[in-house]
């Protein structure tokens, strides 16, 4: 398979996993009182909206790639 076919499916892969969770979600640890030798931290949930459009481009990009690296 060619190397712009199968960047082809990589795209079409990850533009359906953005579709499908439609954001990332990580944890980070933050810290909340540093006071002398006491000190306090918190996990926090963030989220990062990926919005569809862009599922839909990565989706898009990849049928391009795909149908490009065939005809060659």
């Amino acid at each position: 398979m060619k190397p712009v076919a199968i960047a082809g499916l990589v795209l079409i892969v990850l533009g359906i996993a953005a579709l499908a969770y439609q954001g990332i979600t990580y944890r980070s640890r933050e810290t909340v009182i540093d006071i002398g030798p006491i000190h306090a931290t918190a996990e926090r949930e963030r989220t990062v909206p990926l919005p569809p459009i862009v599922g839909g481009v990565a989706v898009l990009a990849g049928v391009a790639l795909v149908i490009a690296g065939s005809r060659r």
